[in-house]
């Protein structure tokens, strides 16, 4: 009776203790603000070790972090903020302004080759007191403070730095930070690769302090090895699980799956100096038609995911759900070439006009994923007589030898935004260039002008207006070929509770609210 009589009268709280084991595919490089969003990775951990101005919530809204209060000033073009005081590095020392100076200036520097670089080029960053600062804006830019969502560095620990030492510092896998977790040790293999990192709750953390005691993230070379260090109950989580692994999670009943939507898409962009045949606006129409991204999803996919339409996601600001879609219809993408007079006049199988041929390589990162993507639309392409050759490569290999000099013909490649999309990078004529994303080297007038006005207006209504003009041009230009969007699969057992998890914008967004996530409980006296 008196059991009976206590669980009844009490509840179930979270308590402090415990630790999390999470699997990841991959190395960490860079735990390291500055350098860590080439890598999810990286970002995952820097996310848990360093602090921002502002951060995401739960629910995906930008909250202060280190900032305590900011304004805005009347004419939009100054942001003046105030930070905590008292906070302090994981080594001890006090955090100020200069640290955070130090943080943008570094971005800023070339050098570094950061790939937050393009975003705060033409601010400036004013220092009025050891606790608050002055960015100031050269053109207005409404979404300007999805910036400060980065994490600051102390500048007493990397200033000493020479540049060419900056990425070989102790301190990419030995993060000092200000966030709710330090890092305490990691482990080598017998190779000398980092076997797994383990992060202590820090106790003097300035807001709420975290429940779970110790983090330990455990790194794998293949999703395979994760997946049976899980099904052993090695681990308690997996980074990312992809679509067509889940039926080798041996225990989903007493596991949670998070389908997480990120306001990303995959797409094919196409180059147009680079081939002929793809100039012609006809050829790219009839690709689009010939495309069954249903089939991309189920096959590719296992279901996990949506189809794409536009440069702007259903789930972000300014998504217009009336745009024009090119639906799966093979037979009219060939009468569209064949009135365009693309004929296979020689029976080779390809079409040609003008002694020009549809033939092209689609180029795409050595990932299964879209390895396989790029296989089924290469078949689909084949039955409209354009041949296709395709080519993978590594994430560096892409990046520095492709998509920096725009060696390609045609890119199978992924964008991501933030709520307040701000498209501007991906489809404005001066991103073209080299340190651009303009992956299709798109050039509208008209779009360039809704890009720069976006950008600057403040009033919602008139900002999602523009863009919904930008989405119709785009779609109607047909630079490029909009896909699919993934679900991005997050797998926890179900002892790690507390996890709230709605809208993110990129995979470590993940740990937002981390310090909320709890393995351990005590009973209480109910109040009243």
């Amino acid at each position: 009776m008196g059991f009976s009589y206590y669980i009844q009268n009490t509840e179930e709280v979270p308590d402090f203790g415990g630790e999390y084991i999470e699997g990841m595919i991959g190395q960490p490089r860079f735990i390291n603000p500055v350098l860590s969003q080439s890598n999810d990775i990286d970002s995952d951990l820097s996310s848990i070790i360093y602090s921002s101005l502002l951060k995401l919530d739960t629910e995906g809204n930008l909250i202060n972090d280190l900032a305590k209060d900011y304004e805005i000033g009347e004419d939009k073009l100054s942001y003046t903020f105030h930070i905590k005081r008292g906070v302090k590095w994981h080594s001890g020392e006090e955090l100020t302004v200069d640290d955070i100076i130090y943080t943008i200036q570094t971005i800023q520097n070339p050098d570094y080759n950061s790939i937050l670089r393009s975003s705060w080029i033409g601010i400036r960053a004013e220092k009025i007191d050891n606790y608050t600062i002055k960015f100031v804006l050269k053109n207005a830019y409404s979404p300007f403070l999805n910036n400060l969502n980065f994490g600051i560095l102390p500048k007493h620990l990397w200033e000493p730095k020479e540049i060419n030492n900056f990425p070989l510092a102790e301190y990419n896998l030995r993060p000092i930070g200000t966030g709710p977790y330090k890092f305490s040790q990691f482990a080598k293999d017998k190779d000398g690769k980092i076997s797994s990192m383990e992060f202590i709750k820090n106790d003097e953390y300035y807001a709420e302090k975290p429940y779970i005691e110790k983090l330990v993230f455990k790194f794998f070379q293949k999703e395979e090895d994760a997946i049976s260090a899980f099904n052993r109950k090695e681990i308690k989580g997996i980074n990312y699980l992809s679509p067509k692994n889940k039926k080798k999670v041996a225990d989903f009943e007493n596991s949670n799956l998070y389908r997480l939507k990120i306001p990303r898409y995959f797409a094919v962009f196409f180059n147009q100096t680079k081939n002929k045949a793809l100039s012609d606006k006809k050829v790219r129409l009839a690709l689009a038609h010939a495309i069954d991204k249903n089939k991309l999803i189920e096959e590719i996919l296992t279901g996990e995911g949506s189809t794409s339409e536009s440069p702007i996601p259903p789930q972000l600001l300014g998504h217009d759900p009336n745009i024009k879609v090119y639906d799966y219809a093979q037979e009219h993408a060939q009468n569209t070439l064949d009135a365009a007079e693309w004929i296979d006049s020689d029976n080779d199988g390809i079409r040609e006009k003008e002694d020009i041929k549809i033939e092209f390589t689609l180029i795409t990162h050595d990932q299964t994923e879209l390895s396989e993507t790029a296989k089924i639309i290469q078949q689909m392409w084949k039955e409209i007589g354009a041949s296709v050759e395709i080519k993978t490569v590594q994430t560096n290999e892409l990046r520095n030898d492709y998509i920096k000099p725009r060696e390609y013909e045609a890119i199978l490649f992924a964008q991501i935004l933030n709520y307040d999309p701000d498209p501007f990078a991906f489809w404005h004529s001066s991103q073209k260039k080299e340190s651009g994303l303009n992956l299709s080297l798109y050039d509208n007038l008209e779009v360039d002008k809704l890009l720069e006005e976006a950008r600057q207006e403040t009033d919602k209504e008139i900002k999602i207006e523009k863009y919904k003009k930008f989405q119709e041009l785009v779609i109607e230009d047909i630079p490029a070929i909009f896909l699919y969007s993934p679900n991005y699969l997050y797998l926890h057992n179900n002892s790690i509770q507390g996890v709230q998890l709605e809208n993110i914008i990129i995979p470590s967004d993940r740990f937002n609210g981390i310090e909320k996530w709890y393995v351990k409980t005590k009973r209480i006296w109910k109040q009243g």
